[in-house]
């Protein structure tokens, strides 16, 4: 017999035995399916970091108080870790010195000549309450205060209306622009009836400039429930205490290194530091807001390896033990193969096919069912359709290793079976 009819023999056999084969593929497919399930929903968090985190684009980075601290699980204390431009880590506490100021942006912006876009922006607060008549908000709408290139820094467009000019700027008046949520809760009957017309934020009157585009929402929170005013505006009728921030956005990505160094050199002139102080501030270079989110999800990536290995360790002892029994209940059958010419390979052979048709059975089904839960988180999150190429490629290689070695030992056992004794066996 050729390889093709043991091939035929073997799969005949496991769709006779369709309970007990359906039972092991169903261990097999479970421990598959938490395994490309979760890796699926890391990657659609991937996605949806990547497009949370990298609006200002790769050829931009911020000038702000304190490093972003994205964090996943783990010791969240006031120590954090901050990587050098050589890649080593310098420990520093939380304190990083006195906040950025109002002036200290202002003359950083003034004498930062690098070709580029510039931007000035501080955060007010989210506990705000915006009303239009007898319609308002949730008391949970985010004001921040730009410039008239906050925007473009900070990946928002006007939809309708128009943008902060330097006259708004400069003046610090109450004009404002409305984020999507914020328009459309206050302006049910359409959102261009916003533009023009007076709010009130906290009890304070703003004039409504323009309603910017929806961003839509991020692990359930919503990106366009925000208010925009001036800097300086902010600065007097929300003082937070926040420090304020400084965006730079180069023409050209390949600018973006020489522009951080020069910002750098600047802005510790401007804090007044000497040679032998270190920095009490930190540049963030957008791009690689993402990449740290990303990062500190790689414990998941761990823990669903783990839970997947330790769930087909499982299935490869179930999996040996019902050959073995395969193996006891067709002793006759072997015998009489044996008796009428069949060689122990080919007997050998046809145990092993079976077991490895029965682990990449179960290792279909559980990538398919993997991808399906997978994706049910990336619906939630609003990403596109994700798949693991390679972990769907691991899964499959997995699990015929897994029906490799859990079919090796009965198959030797069937193979090693006298063809007398098999066919007295009762």
């Amino acid at each position: 017999m050729n390889f093709r009819d043991v091939f035929s023999l073997a799969f005949r056999t496991v769709r006779s035995n369709k309970l007990r084969t359906g039972l092991t593929i169903s261990i097999i497919a479970f421990g598959i399916m938490a395994l490309v399930g979760i890796i699926t929903a890391i990657k659609a968090m991937n996605q949806k970091f990547t497009e949370s985190f990298s609006t200002m684009g790769a050829n931009a980075f911020t000038i702000r108080f304190k490093e972003r601290n994205i964090h996943f699980g783990g010791d969240n204390n006031n120590t954090e870790l901050k990587l050098s431009k050589k890649g080593k880590k310098k420990e520093k506490t939380s304190n990083l010195g006195k906040i950025i100021t109002k002036d200290e942006a202002e003359l950083f912006v003034k004498r930062f000549d690098f070709p580029g876009t510039k931007s000035i922006s501080i955060f007010g607060n989210r506990n705000n309450i915006a009303s239009s008549g007898s319609r308002k908000t949730s008391p949970n709408v985010m004001v921040f205060g730009g410039d008239d290139n906050y925007l473009l820094l900070n990946g928002f467009s006007i939809q309708i209306g128009r943008n902060l000019n330097r006259m708004d700027v400069q003046t610090g008046r109450n004009v404002c622009l409305l984020g999507y949520d914020v328009a459309k809760k206050l302006f049910r009957e359409g959102i261009e009836r916003a533009v023009n017309a007076v709010i009130r934020i906290n009890d304070i009157p703003y004039r409504v400039l323009g309603v910017m585009e929806s961003r839509g929402s991020t692990f359930g929170f919503s990106r366009d429930n925000v208010i925009i005013t001036t800097y300086f505006n902010v600065d007097r009728n929300f003082p937070s205490g926040s420090s304020f921030i400084i965006g730079v956005m180069t023409p050209d990505i390949r600018k973006v290194d020489d522009a951080m160094g020069e910002a750098e050199g600047l802005f510790r002139a401007v804090r007044k530091l000497n040679t032998t102080e270190e920095d009490n501030f930190v540049l963030d270079r957008s791009d690689s807001i993402a990449e740290k989110a990303m990062n500190s999800l790689r414990f998941l990536t761990v823990s669903a390896t783990v839970i997947g290995l330790i769930t087909l360790i499982g299935a490869a002892i179930g999996l040996m033990n019902i050959m073995l029994v395969a193996v006891s209940e067709r002793t006759r059958e072997v015998g009489l193969i044996k008796a009428i010419g069949g060689k122990s390979k080919m007997v050998s052979r046809q145990f092993l096919l079976e077991a490895i048709i029965i682990s990449v059975l179960g290792a279909l089904f559980g990538i398919v069912l993997g991808v399906m839960v997978g994706n049910l988180f990336s619906m939630v999150l609003k990403t596109g359709f994700v798949v693991p190429w390679n972990w769907v490629i691991y899964g499959i290689i997995i699990c015929s290793i897994v029906g490799l070695l859990a079919g090796l030992y009965p198959a030797l056992k069937a193979g090693r079976l006298n063809p007398i004794d098999a066919l007295r066996y009762e």
